[in-house]
């Protein structure tokens, strides 16, 4: 999340007039509040002076009457940010938040304590498939997208105790503590609900990962600072979801971008054996030697995957895995994977923004998304992640 922002604290009086008019921070409205958007708000509109003022709220549901307090905007704003402080007629999906640090002005880590599992579930798969076909040029009706659920995967405890790493930092006064919504305020917190009970820290050094997929299992050693999936049950799930998308044959050539410490690799290189080839490509120099002693078979390349691919020049591949950050893989990237004219391509993805747009450019090359499944590692917030598989 943004936290190079501080919202005024609640209760603060409007601020005099700037450059972009009068602050509404502090004001309450009463809303109807609309469609989920990305990024765990609901879209509501204050009708102020003949004018309408589209707010970004949070703690809200689809339907419900709110009264909203603004937490950002100026008069001079497009958009405004408000909290549901005070719920009048209520979705069915609301329960009460486990946690007692969720809600308006408290802890900014989990969007959707507020709403059921299924609920969350529902409006995660209606932001990805708003995307889709918002951005990727898909169609409502399309089957992929009408039929999308967001799967659960074993590992949490009704969506909570699944964070196996979280950071936390110094309170006030002493101990620890999580900082608010787009904010450096720091509300003091004894036990994150979401955290493991054997949750740790980022910290030097490494530690051993362990992951079975079909009856195989595989140790990969991980920098304890550097990246894992920390939902216990990500990892089978994702390389369970590759595999079942890519079905990787004997001497198959595979391309592993954003490759991390090789989870995929590993995999891919006991499917295309000894006669196929896995070509590992990570930014992050550590997380590539320890890939190349995770995954000895595969070629591990260290360096900007954009750069790398241009200096492979006309090597050709089979199948290809992109699993990059939260800004995707992006025009560049793409153009560089479909001159390759790999037959598959598994797409995993954390934002369902730059999945659609990259899914788009896709399409201009004459690759389809073919098949796509979701799946909820991140409960209680608005995160989640996606396979997609792109074929020629």
């Amino acid at each position: 999340m943004s936290r190079t922002r501080r919202p005024a604290p609640h209760g603060r009086r409007p601020r005099p007039k700037t450059a972009k008019g009068e602050s509404y921070v502090g004001r309450r409205f009463e809303v109807e509040i609309g469609p989920v958007a990305h990024g765990g708000h609901f879209v509501a509109r204050v009708e102020l002076e003949g004018a309408s003022r589209v707010v970004f709220v949070r703690h809200a549901l689809p339907g419900e009457r709110a009264v909203v307090e603004i937490t950002e905007g100026t008069a001079g704003d497009r958009f405004w940010r408000g909290d549901a402080v005070s719920v009048l007629e209520e979705s069915p999906e609301r329960v009460v938040p486990p946690c007692p640090y969720a809600g308006p002005g408290l802890c900014g880590g989990c969007d959707f304590q507020h709403v059921s599992l299924s609920g969350q579930r529902d409006l995660k798969a209606t932001v990805l498939r708003e995307q889709l076909v918002r951005l990727g040029g898909l169609t409502a009706t399309d089957p992929l997208v009408a039929g999308l659920a967001v799967e659960a995967v074993p590992g949490d405890v009704d969506g909570l105790r699944w964070r196996t790493r979280q950071r936390y930092v110094a309170a006030p006064g002493g101990g620890r503590g999580l900082r608010k919504y787009r904010s450096h305020e720091v509300i003091p917190v004894a036990d994150c609900l979401i955290a493991a009970t054997d949750a740790r820290e980022p910290a030097p050094g490494t530690v051993v990962e362990r992951v079975a997929v079909g009856g195989v299992e595989h140790t990969f050693e991980v920098a304890a600072d550097g990246f894992w999936q920390v939902h216990p049950g990500a990892p089978q799930a994702l390389v369970s979801a590759v595999l079942d998308a890519l079905s990787p044959s004997p001497g198959d050539a595979v391309l592993d971008l954003y490759a991390g410490v090789g989870l995929f690799s590993a995999y891919l290189a006991d499917h295309v054996g000894p006669t196929g080839q896995v070509v590992a490509v990570e930014g992050d120099r550590t997380a590539s030697t320890l890939s190349t002693s995770n995954v000895p078979s595969a070629e591990s390349l260290a360096g900007d995957v954009g750069t790398v691919l241009a200096d492979l020049g006309e090597r050709s591949f089979d199948l290809v895995v992109l699993d990059p950050p939260r800004e995707g893989a992006r025009r560049a990237v793409v153009e560089a994977v479909v001159s390759r004219s790999p037959r598959k391509v598994a797409y995993v993805a954390c934002d369902p923004a730059a999945l659609a747009r990259d899914v788009a450019i896709f399409a201009e090359h004459g690759y389809r998304l073919s098949s796509l499944r979701a799946f909820d590692l991140f409960p209680m917030t608005h995160h989640v992640e996606a396979v997609a598989l792109l074929e020629r």
